[in-house]
């Protein structure tokens, strides 16, 4: 039952009851809704923010962000480390390795070819922690681009050292004769008085004198290109093609120990020494041709001699005797 309100009448001396306008009551009405309504909205916001009025699902979420940030945390650590590694082969690249096959370094240019730019990323930006993640993701973009590139570069290098070891084997670098084999070494490169007609002309190589039968070595790896007496003056003699313009010829053997057409590696024994063609006694005739011509073989000789007996050997070679062919 509605309580009812009464007011005291001094002048009459009576109490009246009191009348409540309806209009009145109407704003007091609309009044309350509206308060209820803002504090009931103030609520849900507090509800919303509030970790203690979470869900197990917000919960949930949380922890997961929390274990996303962490891993990325520690990605971004590993790829700071990748990256270290990866500066130091890429300098040894440029300056150890490339430099010792004289080949050009990678260029700071070709280095940044396809590096990843922002726009490519956009997709990430909807993302919780969008800077995290487009960070961490353009760094693995970038090192794996920068791995492909250096692995191509490694590949080169591998092929340059294969090359570059060929190219040394190639090289005549020692002696056709042992030096516990020699007599001695009879004459040299240059020009040299002819054992028959006694007049001064060019000498093309060296004469090493030894006894008959004393194994005659391949300087340098190669194919042998001829074994054979058809050149005038040489008798039985082999040519070693070594490639890189690089030929060898051995004369005046006894016998052959290879024929033509077969590979050699260096110190493999070819033949042996005697005094076939023209010759005045048993010796090994050895010349190097380089692109065609004739070089003196004493500047090769560095792969089975010390550099005492070197002195030696290129004291008596420049020393103007007769040869022996």
């Amino acid at each position: 039952m509605k309580k009812v309100k009464y007011y005291y009448d001094a002048e009459n001396l009576a109490y009246r009851k009191i009348k409540t306008k309806k209009a009145r009551s109407f704003g007091y009405i609309a009044l309350f809704l509206v308060a209820s309504a803002l504090f009931g909205f103030l609520c849900f916001v507090a509800v919303l923010n509030t970790p203690y009025f979470e869900t197990p699902k917000d919960r949930l979420l949380t922890r997961e962000n929390e274990n996303l940030k962490l891993n990325y945390t520690i990605l971004n650590k590993q790829i700071d480390e990748l990256d270290a590694v990866l500066a130091n082969v890429a300098d040894r690249d440029n300056n150890i390795y490339r430099v010792y096959f004289n080949n050009a370094p990678i260029s700071e240019m070709e280095k940044k070819k396809g590096i990843i730019t922002e726009s490519r990323f956009k997709q990430l930006l909807a993302f919780n922690n969008e800077k995290l993640v487009t960070n961490t993701t353009e760094r693995v973009d970038m090192i794996s681009k920068q791995l492909a590139m250096q692995s191509k570069s490694l590949d080169e290098i591998l092929k340059l050292s294969k090359a570059k070891e060929k190219f040394l084997g190639s090289i005549p670098a020692i002696q056709p004769v042992k030096n516990e084999q020699l007599r001695h070494m009879a004459s040299g490169f240059g020009y040299r008085s002819d054992p028959f007609t006694k007049a001064r002309k060019m000498h093309k190589g060296m004469d090493f004198t030894s006894p008959t039968g004393t194994p005659v070595y391949a300087t340098g790896d190669g194919v042998i290109r001829r074994a054979d007496a058809g050149a005038s003056g040489f008798g039985n003699h082999i040519v070693i093609s070594h490639g890189f313009g690089y030929e060898t010829l051995y004369a005046h053997l006894s016998r052959y120990n290879k024929r033509a057409g077969q590979r050699v590696n260096r110190g493999d024994i070819i033949g042996f020494v005697g005094s076939t063609g023209r010759s005045q006694a048993p010796h090994l005739h050895y010349e190097v041709h380089k692109g065609g011509n004739v070089v003196n073989p004493i500047n090769f000789y560095y792969g089975n001699i010390s550099a005492v007996e070197y002195t030696a050997i290129a004291k008596l070679a420049t020393q103007e005797n007769q040869s022996l062919d």
